[in-house]
């Protein structure tokens, strides 16, 4: 009499939909724009100041555009604010977003 066998059943279950291709990394953010979106849902007012910091460090002459300048896009004017966005987004010359931190 062998070792008994059992069947192994993945606990999470089959995935719903197909994984895609990440997106190409963006380019070199050295004197690029980037603009900072946040839910005020879970501490940003301290990871905003981190990746800046960061992000400062690792490319020269970023610049950042912190989210008090664009509303909180999950609160109760969460359609006005999302409406506004793409105009706000090229009044700052945005090349790229930071949006929600962390929740």
């Amino acid at each position: 009499m062998g070792e008994p066998v059992y069947e192994v059943v993945w606990p999470l279950g089959r995935s719903a939909y197909d994984t895609l291709p990440l997106a190409p990394r963006g380019p070199d953010l050295r004197g690029k724009t980037v603009c900072e979106l946040w839910d005020r849902i879970f501490r940003g007012e301290k990871i905003f100041p981190l990746l800046r910091e960061s992000l400062s460090k690792q490319f020269p002459g970023i610049k950042f555009v912190d989210y008090t300048s664009f509303g909180n896009t999950t609160g109760p004017k969460q359609r006005e604010v999302i409406a506004t966005l793409p105009d706000l987004l090229r009044r700052h010359n945005c090349d790229a977003v930071i949006s929600g931190v962390g929740g």
